[in-house]
């Protein structure tokens, strides 16, 4: 894991140097990622939306792995046992469902820092080995409609997580860690998140397990009831 501090940060409306002119589809970043490529809850929505299928459905295919994070269990894009491939990816190198697919994917060689409580991207170094980097706006780049209420998004979805993490590490009972998982499994990915307003519904869920386990809302996040 690359620990050293990015040289530079950019904002969404900023240039990067992130394009390939020369991509061909290798597809070496789709390829022996293991389960690092988590799933959020938008990226679950996204996926039923366009292919119809629920995460239940997901998971039963081998399509979606589970695994434990921080005392969390979260999901992640599987990769194929034979080929170390992402299970979405074609035979030809190309992604079967890009216009889907998740926000880790869309980032690449991109990756997100939230620590002056807000949303903003670096270049993951040597990260992508193809020649011909062109600069491109960050928010062309990831292709995300209202990117505004995305990045609200995945800055309270990001200390959300942090809190349940730092609750799960605390507690040493093994019926506090079941409840956990079981409540962000089955709100924010087994739960269809009916309706148009994605961002919306999560932010009331979110708020109302914090109310429920006692998680108090931090810096970073707006309190409750307000639009975000």
């Amino acid at each position: 894991m690359n620990t050293q501090t990015p040289s530079r940060y950019f904002r969404s409306g900023d240039l990067a140097r992130v394009a390939c002119s020369s991509c061909e589809g290798c597809g070496e970043c789709c390829r022996g990622m293991g389960d690092t490529i988590v799933t959020d809850p938008y990226d679950i929505y996204q996926l039923h939306a366009g292919l119809g299928l629920t995460f239940a459905d997901l998971l039963n295919s081998g399509r979606i792995g589970l695994h434990n994070e921080n005392g969390l269990t979260l999901p992640h894009l599987a990769m194929r046992d034979e080929s170390g491939a992402c299970s979405f990816l074609g035979d030809d190198g190309r992604c079967t469902i890009h216009a889907l697919r998740p926000g880790i994917c869309r980032l690449f060689p991109l990756a997100r820092d939230y620590s002056d409580g807000s949303v903003r991207y670096f270049i993951l170094p040597d990260a992508c080995p193809r020649p011909g980097q062109t600069k491109v706006r960050i928010s062309r780049w990831l292709g995300i409609p209202d990117l505004d209420s995305y990045e609200q998004f995945k800055l309270e979805w990001h200390g959300f997580l942090r809190d349940l993490g730092e609750l799960a590490a605390s507690s040493a009972d093994r019926d506090t860690l079941t409840k956990l998982n079981y409540v962000l499994l089955e709100y924010f990915y087994l739960k269809p998140f009916d309706g148009d307003d994605f961002y919306l519904l999560a932010h009331r869920r979110m708020t109302r397990i914090r109310r429920s386990i006692g998680i108090s809302f931090g810096a970073t996040q707006k309190e409750p009831g307000e639009r975000i």
